[in-house]
This record gives C-alpha cells, sequence and structure tokens, in this order.
C-alpha cells in the first residue's frame, strides 16, 4: 500500500510525454530525482499483477451499486477481442478488464456502459469517451483507443439504443441522451475503477468529437467536477438548432417530392468554384485546395456559370442557385427574420457528410430523430414551421439537449481545462457555432459577480484561455476527413508521435498536470486522406484568434507557418432566443 500512495502522490505531476521501454511513463520532477529503489517499486506497484487480474475482475459482479446492474466483468487476455453482437475483431490490445453495465438513474432510464481497464501498465487516469450522431450503442473504437494509451476508458451508448428513434415516447431516455448518460456513467466508472485496482484515479479527461463535443461541454457546464481536463471536438452543443439546420438545407435541395437538385456533380463543380475564388488566401499556401479562414471568403454563387435552358454538369439552373443562396444564408425564422442557425462553410459543400449526404433521403433517420421524438413516429418534415414547430422544439428538448451557456466558472474555479477544436470544412456541425460559443464565453469573462463588465475584451480573452482554448483546423471535415488537415491524434502506425506536440489528449493532459498551455499544435493530412497511405503534408494548428499563416518555403512542412492574429468574431450570430 505505500508503493500505491507514492504513485497517486507523484501522478499530479506526471510528465505525459516521457517514454520507458516503449510504455508510456508519466514523471514529474519530484519522480526524476527519485532514487532507482523508488523507481523500481512504483514500476512494480503501478498495475495489477497476472496473479490477481482475473479474480479481481471476476469479483465486480459482487460489486453492489444503486441503480446498477453489472452485466458482465471479464478479464480478457492480450490480443484480439470481438465485441458483442460484431463479427469484426479489434487487434493489438492490452490485456484488460472488461465490465459491462446497465443504469437505471430514473424509471425509464437504460443506460449501458463499458469500462475496460489494463490489467498491467495503468497510467493511474481515467478517460471518458463519446459517442456520435443518436449513440444507441457502444463505441468500441473509442474504448480500444484510451486502453492502448494505459487509460481506464469508459464510453455509453447514451441511453439510446438500439437507436434514437427507439426513444419516441420515452422523456426520460431524452434527458439520459442530453446528459445524465455521461455523468452516470462517469461517476458508477471511477466507483468500478476504485474497486479493481484498490485506489482511486490520479486524473480525469474526457474526450469526444461531434456528439461526443456536446457531451464534453455538457459535463463543462454542468458537472464541472467529473473531469479535470476535457478535449471537445466539433461540438453538437446548440443542438435543436442543428438538426434545424439539416431540415433547412434538406428541404432547400428537396423542394417537392420528387424533386432533387444539386446532384454530387454539381455540388464538387461548387466546391470547386469556392476554392478557385479563394484558397491560398486568409493564411493559406498557394497550393492549398482549402480555406484556411473562411470568414475572409466572399464567394458569389452567380458567378458559377449558368446552365441555359438544359441540364449539364458544369453548370447550374437558376433553380439551384436560389437553393445554393439558401444553403448559405443559414436557416431563419419565416415570421421576424431572426437567424436560428449557422449556415454551411464556403469550402465544406463536397466534404464527407455534407451537401450530399444532407440532401440524401437515406439520411433522415440520423438527422431528424429528435423531431419524431416530439412530433411522433410519423413526423412530416415538410409540414415543419421554423417559427412555431422550432419554438415547440426548442420548449421541450432545449433544456436537456443544448449545451449553451458560456458560464464555465465552475470548471475554471476548480482548475478544470477544455481544448475545443473544429475544422473549417465541416459541413455538419459549422465551425462559426463553435467560434461564436467561444466569444461568448469570454463576454462572460469581461463581467465580475455583479453582471456588470469589469473587464476589456482583450483581458476576458487572457483570463478565458487561461482554462479554454480553441483551436481552427483549415480543411478538416467533421472530426476528421476532409480536403485539408485530417487529424489531431498521435498514430505511431502513421508516423505522427502520441505527444503533446501531436496530439489534442496529450496536450490537455500536459495542460492539466504541468501547467504548459497548448499554443500550438501540430495537425496531419493522409494522403487520400488514408493514414495507411502517409502523410500529404502538416501544419501547426493556433489557438484562436490565431491562424497558420504561410511565410514561405516547403508548403508541407509546419516550419513554413506561424501562428498570427486574425480578426476575431467575423461570423453570422443567431439571434439570443436561439442560443439557450
Amino acid at each position: 500500500m505505500r508503493k500505491i500512495k507514492l504513485i497517486r502522490s507523484l501522478g499530479a505531476g506526471a510528465n505525459p510525454d516521457s517514454r520507458v521501454g516503449g510504455r508510456v511513463l508519466f514523471i514529474g520532477k519530484r519522480l526524476l530525482q527519485a532514487s532507482a529503489f523508488v523507481l523500481l517499486a512504483i514500476l512494480l506497484g503501478a498495475h495489477v499483477s497476472n496473479t490477481d487480474a482475473y479474480p479481481r475482475c471476476r469479483g465486480i459482479l459482487n460489486l453492489k451499486l444503486e441503480g446498477v446492474t453489472i452485466t458482465a466483468a471479464q478479464s480478457i487476455p492480450a490480443a484480439t477481442f470481438t465485441p458483442p453482437g460484431s463479427d469484426r475483431a479489434i487487434a493489438n490490445l492490452p490485456g484488460f478488464c472488461r465490465v459491462a453495465a446497465t443504469l437505471k438513474p430514473a424509471r425509464d432510464s437504460n443506460i449501458k456502459i463499458e469500462l475496460w481497464m489494463p490489467e498491467k501498465h495503468w497510467n493511474g487516469r481515467f478517460l471518458g469517451t463519446g459517442n456520435g450522431g443518436g449513440a444507441g450503442k457502444i463505441s468500441y473504437r473509442a474504448l480500444a483507443s484510451g486502453l492502448r494509451r494505459g487509460y481506464a476508458t469508459a464510453n455509453t451508448d447514451m441511453g439510446t439504443s438500439p437507436n434514437a428513434d427507439a426513444v419516441v415516447g420515452h422523456p426520460d431516455r431524452w434527458v439520459d441522451f442530453g446528459y445524465r448518460a455521461t455523468h452516470e456513467m462517469t461517476v458508477v466508472s471511477k466507483k468500478i475503477l476504485a474497486s479493481y485496482y484498490r485506489q482511486p484515479q490520479s486524473r480525469s479527461y474526457f474526450v469526444g468529437c461531434s456528439t461526443g463535443g456536446q457531451q464534453s461541454l455538457m459535463e463543462a457546464q454542468r458537472y464541472p467536477a467529473d473531469y479535470d481536463g476535457i478535449v471537445a471536438g466539433a461540438p453538437a452543443n446548440n443542438r435543436t438548432r442543428l438538426h434545424a439546420g439539416f431540415l433547412w438545407n434538406y428541404k432547400a435541395m428537396n423542394p417537392t417530392p420528387g424533386s432533387t437538385l444539386l446532384l454530387p456533380e454539381k455540388i464538387a463543380l461548387v466546391t470547386r468554384a469556392v476554392v478557385a475564388a479563394c484558397a491560398g488566401k486568409h493564411g493559406g499556401s498557394p497550393h492549398d485546395n482549402f480555406l484556411t479562414d473562411p470568414r475572409g471568403c466572399k464567394f458569389d454563387p452567380d458567378t458559377i456559370p449558368k446552365c441555359s435552358g438544359t441540364e449539364a454538369s458544369g453548370c447550374l439552373t437558376s433553380t439551384e442557385v436560389i437553393a445554393l443562396k439558401k444553403i448559405y444564408a443559414g436557416p431563419t425564422n419565416p415570421r421576424t427574420w431572426e437567424r436560428i442557425y449557422m449556415p454551411l462553410p464556403f469550402g465544406s459543400e463536397n466534404s464527407t457528410l455534407g451537401l450530399a449526404y444532407q440532401r440524401d433521403p437515406a439520411s433522415l433517420p440520423e438527422q431528424f430523430y429528435q423531431y419524431r421524438w416530439i412530433f411522433g413516429a410519423d413526423f412530416n418534415f415538410r409540414k415543419f414551421d421554423f417559427d412555431h414547430d422550432q419554438d415547440a422544439l426548442d420548449a421541450k428538448l432545449g433544456p436537456i439537449l443544448n449545451a449553451n451557456s458560456p458560464d464555465l466558472d465552475g470548471l475554471k474555479k476548480r482548475g478544470g481545462k477544455l481544448l475545443m477544436y473544429t475544422g473549417t470544412a465541416d459541413p455538419l456541425v459549422p465551425f462559426q457555432d463553435a467560434l461564436n460559443y467561444y466569444e461568448r464565453t469570454v463576454q462572460a469573462q469581461q463581467k465580475d459577480p455583479s453582471g456588470s463588465s469589469s473587464k476589456n475584451s482583450a483581458a476576458a480573452l487572457t483570463e478565458t484561455q487561461g482554462f479554454f482554448r480553441y483551436f481552427l483546423v483549415p480543411g478538416m471535415g467533421h472530426c476528421g476527413r476532409g480536403p485539408g488537415l485530417n487529424t489531431l491524434t498521435g498514430m505511431p502506425e502513421a508516423g505522427i508521435p502520441i505527444d503533446s506536440e501531436h496530439d489534442v489528449l496529450a496536450a490537455t493532459v500536459k495542460w492539466v498536470e504541468l501547467g504548459i498551455v497548448p499554443d500550438k499544435i501540430t495537425a496531419s493530412a493522409f494522403i487520400d486522406r488514408s493514414p495507411g497511405k502517409g502523410i500529404r503534408f502538416q501544419r501547426p494548428i493556433c489557438s484562436y484568434p490565431k491562424f497558420p499563416d504561410y511565410v514561405g518555403g516547403d508548403w508541407k512542412s509546419p516550419s513554413s507557418y506561424r501562428c498570427t492574429n486574425h480578426p476575431r468574431n467575423g461570423v453570422l450570430t443567431p439571434a439570443t432566443r436561439y442560443l439557450k
């Protein structure tokens, strides 16, 4: 037990970039001064021994927690694991204790969680991971990623199994999806890991993108004590208005039954026109086929060649131009003309999950489930009113699904850190919404406890950056992919190290535990967007309001860019009523 206590005392000051024998060891300043004997004691005591891992894991079946039914506690040997209901094995896993449980914090709740705990070489940390879309299943990919890094890692189906449409008529499960499932997963997982390891975690982190980004901001706002560091990628936090954007775009491209506009070749034509007009500007290199800072792009759809009476692939019809202008305008209230949500960003039209996806009827189950929750399983999107029906949706789901509060003082006061990022070519969750949220958080930091402004905007920005940093990623699509940069995650198999210079989670850990602020991170783009084909180029991404500006030299090299301040704000802003 003395060895375990020593590890816990050193965990908070650990260095997330240290490597010993190919394993990640987190070594703080005190540890560097330790004797060889103490270091050996730490290495021997830092994990559950092989001799007792199996019975200790099986023993979790006997753990009694209120509202929790533990359905599995298995010691999984190192190698591969095939998740339940799948025929695809996950390879290259260390040995771990797999715990599955069902949580019922409310009468109709049915939250599934899994917690994977390394049997050896646990890094002492807990990692909560996010889901995607309407959830409805465990993300085993997220669990495997955290496990390989040495974290005790948890994930939840957010209470919507087997899919989001299954919870029509189940308001308890709407709450679970909104915020309760993530928090309950966190609380229960920490109790289980403390039982298994016979000690609590030294630090807790959360990482998620899209719906996972919504989970991230919901945790930061509602439960700031749950995590020490949070990574929020492409956060779908203004949830009820985000889906209004999906519906707005769908109706623009499907104006009448049987009438579909902007086929894939037309969408590609639009993006080529945008790139020709704006790529290589506002910080980008002359070789870019994407936009670094789309706020500076003043693209006019009327500059695209017009079809003269007959349909052709190299032009747009007048009806298609009208639809495109509507999409670029974004959803507004037809009675008051108030802005509801952000428009599609220039340069994202042809990205994965872009206009081709959003106009496809096959995508409707993933885009419109919230409407079925409120308006019934037979919801008719053509009858939706962006005035009164939007108000009804917001009234019922807004308080539980939208993570829009700029008040992060709870996280700030306890020393927590939040890192948020979005791609400038994300067509699903437009970067403008995250930028607007960040600026509203800065505004909140201007005010003193009485509510009056006590700091200027520059001082408030500095204050905000002390605990909350935002990174805009040039050319990245939704949570990756896209025509530009593709990843902010270390991938040793692709030649990208897992360290604070290349990995957002590692950068957040270093910020939390060593106080080293992430001012820039090197992001990577792959050949044909495939990690297996190698790196196409790398570029620094910078803490907003800075962007990577090309200064000359090899455009593929990070050293050819300098983080430079760009103007702040510069995006359309929804009406106040649509920011709650």
